[in-house]
Formats: C-alpha cells, structure tokens, sequence
C-alpha cells in the first residue's frame, strides 16, 4: 500500500481531488447513482434530482469535466452515462465509510457526517433566504 501512495504525483492527487469535488454535490451524486444503473437523457436526468435542464447540464458538464460520465447524441436528444464501475464503486465506498463510521459508534465521526448531510440540505434554503425581494416599480 505504501508503494502505491508513493507513487502518486502532484498532478495526479489534483485530478483526484477533482473527481472527489465533482461527486461532492447532491445532486451530482444523485445523477451519478442513477447513471450507474442506466443511461439516461437529459430531461429524465433534471426530473429525477427536480431541477431544470440547464442545471442539470451544468452538473453533467463537470462530471464530464472530471471523468465521471460521457454522452452521445441521438437526434436532438443528449443521452449520458458512467465511464465505468469505477463510478459506481466510488459511490458505494462513500455510502460504506459513513456506514462504517455509524456501526463502529464512532459518534463523533457520525455526528460529523450527519452534521454535514443536514449543512447540505438547508444550503438552499439559506442561499434563498439572502436574496433581496423584488422592488415594486
């Protein structure tokens, strides 16, 4: 294992982190679960995380910036799917690690991921709140 450590370079821990940054949003992550199973168009892509198809084109650019999915075109259709089971396994070892962290009792590490989860959710809403009203005119 320390061998292999070893043997990465700076350039190589960068395009990592950009993969770990790019499946760090929710929604990214949630177009990644889906695409593990099946590809998919666009417009059920923006159903399924409930956002419009201009969103969803932006998460899918940098996924696709970062490696994660690819595309083809079918007529006026942009269909998408994962690069490979690398993906998807990447995924699961997400889900493992704060399911490990849970069943060992790790309670700070638990109250940390939950913490993080809960950050993420209101990240919207507080985002939404900051926004002046619109003036009357």
């Amino acid at each position: 294992m320390e061998a292999q450590v070893a043997s990465w370079d700076e350039e190589r821990a960068e395009r990592s982190v950009a993969v770990l940054k790019a499946v760090a949003d929710p929604s990214r992550y949630r177009l990644l679960w889906a695409l593990g199973e099946r590809e998919l168009p666009v417009s059920r892509l923006a159903e399924l995380i409930e956002a419009h198809v201009a969103a969803t084109s932006q998460h899918l650019a940098k996924l696709r910036a970062a490696g994660l999915v690819a595309s083809r075109r079918e007529g006026t259709r942009i269909f998408y799917r994962v690069t490979g089971p690398q993906v998807r396994a990447l995924l699961e070892s997400a889900v493992l690690a704060t399911d490990e962290a849970v069943a060992a009792g790790d309670a700070a590490a638990a109250e940390a991921v939950q913490a993080a989860a809960a950050q993420e959710r209101s990240a919207p809403a507080r985002a939404a709140g900051l926004r002046r009203p619109a003036t009357e005119h």
